[in-house]
Parts: C-alpha cells; sequence; structure tokens
C-alpha cells in the first residue's frame, strides 16, 4: 500500500493548516476523522449529503474520478465551486493531494 501526504487548509482564520498521510484507497473524509479535524458528514460518508465538502487545490488526478450522484449532491451544497469534491468520495488513487475545507461554523450545534 501506498502512502501520500495531503495537505488540509482550512477557511476559518483560527485554524492552522496541517500536513497529514493518506494510504492509497483512504478517503479525505476518513483522514479528517482519525486526525481529530471536524469535518462534518451528516450521512456517515456514504454520498448521501453535501456536508463533507473540500475544495481540492491541487492533485485532483490523485483521487478518483466524480460521479453523477457525487455532482448532483456538489450541487446542493453551500457555496460549491468547480473543484469541490465530497470529502467522502475524495479517495487516494496515487499522490499527494491538497484540500481546503469550507468554514464549518454554519453547522448546527459546531
Amino acid at each position: 500500500m501506498n502512502v501520500f501526504s495531503i495537505k488540509i487548509n482550512f477557511e476559518e482564520a483560527d485554524h492552522e493548516s496541517l500536513e497529514l498521510q493518506i494510504a492509497e484507497g483512504e478517503s479525505v473524509l476518513d483522514v479528517c476523522l482519525e486526525n481529530g479535524i471536524d469535518l462534518q458528514h451528516n450521512c456517515g460518508g456514504v454520498c448521501g449529503c453535501s456536508t463533507c465538502q473540500v475544495y481540492v487545490t491541487k492533485g485532483m488526478d490523485n483521487i478518483q474520478e466524480i460521479s453523477d450522484k457525487e455532482e448532483d449532491f456538489i450541487d446542493r451544497a453551500i457555496s460549491p465551486k468547480i473543484n469541490s469534491r465530497l470529502g467522502c468520495q475524495c479517495v487516494i488513487i496515487d499522490g499527494d493531494i491538497e484540500v481546503t475545507i469550507p468554514d464549518q461554523s454554519h453547522f448546527m450545534g459546531h
């Protein structure tokens, strides 16, 4: 199994960027949860909502291609961008990645 680097940036100003390891076949959501990073995932990480949206700033070719289902949910996300992906669907296939986690403070109970 190959291990790569993931750089995680945050829109929230009081969060420092992190550089972590991510294994081939692992998702951005997995790495966030394993490292105590608060990335919302209302559906439990099964591509059933849009709350784990991230912006992929580098390494889009290093993750699985977007599915039609994922695209539908991104359309419903808050402030979607051209480089939006769902963290649960950002599965590493080969190489490093950099993502930005949008501001999570608008979620209830945060």
